[in-house]
């Protein structure tokens, strides 16, 4: 049995990574933390480099950028497990997962204006 709800851990300084953290919330049973307020037990899971990308910690696993989305994308919709499972074992997928990750994070200004939100994210502890 699973102790605690997986933890999105995103950049609260960036409107479209905010806005990204409420879209997968409210889509799947997470709890959410900002940059600013990781705790130092979660401090002590991520990498050095932390704030470079957003993180999914699960009870056992700590999975960073474009596999965060991932994850977190199959965690909320348990359907995608076999899609992406199929797509994993393609030659180079892994790059360009996370090659189009940085691509976005790259662009995060331009699709901020498009779809943004303040922080922080609230958790429906409800679930």
């Amino acid at each position: 049995m699973k102790a605690d709800r997986p933890v999105v851990v995103y950049d609260d300084d960036c409107g479209f990574c905010t806005w990204c953290t409420e879209w997968i919330v409210r889509h799947g049973a997470f709890d959410a933390v900002g940059f600013a307020n990781v705790t130092p037990q979660q401090r002590s899971r991520l990498p050095a480099d932390f704030t470079d990308c957003a993180h999914l910690l699960t009870d056992t696993e700590v999975y960073s950028c474009g596999e965060a989305v991932e994850e977190a994308l199959i965690h909320a919709y348990p359907a995608l497990q076999r899609p992406f499972g199929v797509v994993g074992r393609v030659p180079g997928y892994t790059d360009v997962r996370e090659r189009l990750y940085d691509w976005v994070a790259d662009h995060r200004a331009w699709f901020g204006r498009i779809c943004s939100a303040e922080p922080p994210v609230e958790s429906d502890r409800r679930r």
